[in-house]
Parts: structure tokens; sequence; C-alpha cells
């Protein structure tokens, strides 16, 4: 399963070897209303849902019902810099169905705590002053660039 190269038997040397799958998901919050059951993950394109289901299943202990899977095809745009065609990689989206009797919430990683939203405004402000004294320090060089002050 594991395509990883591991060092050459040494006598007396232990072989440690951890095998670890060469596929990989994440966790990917979902617009819109969704069942309270429901769970949406990017992950590798190899995966088939049977892969899906053994990964969840085997690895992180979770009950899967039924897995749903998906080809978001990447998006076609003009490169900023060159001006070349450039296309998006593909994604694979993984619409997993708990049991009924479970239920999945969303963790919110990013609460925000009392007093916080006061140092960021001073650090916003901060921010603004410093980026306003670089424009006004180089306003007559416009043609070198940004990496080169004084």
């Amino acid at each position: 399963m594991s395509t990883r190269w591991y060092p050459i038997y040494q006598r007396g040397n232990p072989q440690l070897r951890v095998f670890l799958p060469n596929f990989w998901m994440k966790l990917v919050k979902n617009e819109g209303k969704q069942q309270s059951n429901k769970v949406t993950f990017h992950c590798s394109m190899e995966m088939t849902k049977h892969d899906i289901k053994n990964y969840l299943e085997k690895i992180y202990n979770v009950p899967v019902a039924e897995v749903r899977t998906r080809i978001a095809m990447g998006r076609f745009r003009k490169d900023i810099g060159q001006g070349y065609v450039v296309k998006d990689d593909d994604v694979k989206f993984a619409y997993v169905t708990l049991p009924k009797d479970m239920k999945f919430e969303f963790p919110n990683i990013f609460e925000k705590k009392k007093g916080d939203s006061d140092d960021d405004m001073k650090s916003l402000d901060e921010a603004k002053k410093s980026f306003k004294n670089y424009i006004e320090r180089n306003k007559d060089r416009s043609d070198v660039p940004s990496w080169f002050s004084i």
C-alpha cells in the first residue's frame, strides 16, 4: 500500500518501520444547510468510495453509512505575471453520511475572546501607519522594487 523507501537492513540495526497510507483527507465546511449527520471532505484523487470508508473506519473509528464522491474540475485562468493560461488542480469531494444517531458539528477553531478586538484594532492601525510611512518614503522611487528600500 505504501510506496515509501526504507533503509536497507543492517545487522544490529533495529528496523523501526511505520506504514502510512498514501492517501489524505481534509475536512471541509460545506456552504449552505446540510444535515447534521453528513460530513464533507476533500480527498486524494486516487481514493475510491471503499478506500474512504475504510480510511475513516479503520484509522479514526468513525462508523460510515454511505459515501458519495464527485470530482470538481479546476478553473482556467490567466497567470497574473506572464499571461499564460493556467489550470487549477481538480478536487475530489467525498460526502460521507454517518449513522442517523450520530451528529457532526464543525469545530469552531477561531473563537473570539473578550478583549481581542482592541488588540486587533491596535495592530491594524500600527500596520496602516507603517505602510503609509513606507509609501511616503518611496513615493519618488516607483521603478525600484519593494524589497530594495532604504
